[in-house]
This record gives structure tokens, C-alpha cells and sequence, in this order.
């Protein structure tokens, strides 16, 4: 199940979010290959954040899920996050970050 985890120090009051969601949801399930139903986002707006010593729109989000993750899929996702948060909150692009996590990256067989 992947899930996008956004914080945002733009204030979300009186921001339709539906959009965000949606979007974000379909391109997380497109570009990693899960269904849409298993994708989970939230979306925190207000949060103080600082990005290269000022206060102006700026956001971080985390994405993880349980395989599906490559080196091409970290840049499609941080792309189109982007994008979204951009188009929708004014974030522009420069002033945005994503850590991608595979859960799965870490997995080895033991021999215990």
C-alpha cells in the first residue's frame, strides 16, 4: 500500500482538496502499479517550514510503499507530486522535496 504523507506551510482554509487527492492518488497508483484503492495520502497545510532561509510556499512529502520502487519511478512520482503541487497550492517545483522509501529495499533471507 503506498502513502504519500505532504505537509505544506501554504494554509489549506478554504482550499478545495479534493483535486490534490484525486491526482495525487491516480498518479501514485499509475506510476508505481498498484490500484488506486490502495493508495493512502494525507495532506498537512500550516506546517512551519523553512527552505533555503525563507518562509515563502514550500512543501515535503514522504512516499512509501512496498516494492514497485526504482530509480525511473522516484523521478516520475517526483515529478508529477510536483507538478500537482504547483498547479494546485503555488508550490513552485524549486521549493519542494520528496523522499521516496521501499520498504522492501531492506529486506533480506536470514540464515538463522
Amino acid at each position: 500500500m503506498p502513502c504519500l504523507n505532504l505537509s505544506t506551510n501554504v494554509s489549506l482554509d478554504g482550499v478545495d482538496t479534493s483535486p490534490i487527492f484525486s491526482e495525487a492518488i491516480k498518479a501514485i497508483a499509475n506510476i508505481i502499479g498498484r490500484p488506486e484503492s490502495y493508495v493512502m495520502v494525507l495532506l498537512k497545510g500550516s506546517i512551519p517550514i523553512s527552505f533555503n532561509g525563507n518562509n515563502e510556499p514550500a512543501a515535503f512529502g514522504e512516499v512509501i510503499s512496498m516494492g514497485g520502487i526504482n530509480s525511473e519511478v522516484k523521478k516520475k512520482l517526483i515529478s508529477a507530486i510536483g507538478t500537482i503541487l504547483e498547479t494546485k497550492l503555488s508550490v513552485p517545483k524549486s521549493r519542494f522535496f520528496l523522499k521516496v522509501f521501499d520498504t522492501t529495499a531492506m529486506r533480506f533471507d536470514s540464515k538463522i
